[in-house]
């Protein structure tokens, strides 16, 4: 079970999940993250402090953003996530192919340095 809330702030589109992303769920992730492409966000901050649990769909659904993201000069930043989840993320070599930080005050940084 998953629940994802979007919060605009200081011009990003925070996209916060509390819960577990699996197969079933990451299909919600994939919407939010679509709606703040369709409405033009240039930054895009997913705050992970509630994310427990990430199968394999829910980190392609990142993955499949990252050509999307470059292409239109998007920066999505994930940020607060957990010793086991970032783990995974590493593990698989994503961290090296997606913003990682380890706060929102880090990652909106992060966006705003990359967008210039």
């Amino acid at each position: 079970m998953v629940h994802i809330k979007r919060i605009q702030e200081n011009g990003a589109d925070i996209i916060a999940v509390v819960g577990e992303i699996d197969a079933s769920s990451s299909i919600e992730l994939d919407l939010s993250i679509a709606k703040s492409v369709g409405e033009g966000f240039k930054k895009i901050l997913v705050d992970c402090h509630g994310l427990e649990y990430i199968s394999s769909a829910g980190l392609g659904v990142f993955m499949s953003y990252i050509e999307e993201c470059r292409d239109k000069k998007i920066q999505m930043v994930l940020f607060g996530l957990k010793g086991k989840v970032i783990n995974t993320f590493e593990i698989l070599g994503l961290a090296d192919l997606l913003h990682i930080r380890e706060n929102k005050n880090e990652a909106m940084k992060l966006a705003d340095e990359l967008s210039v």
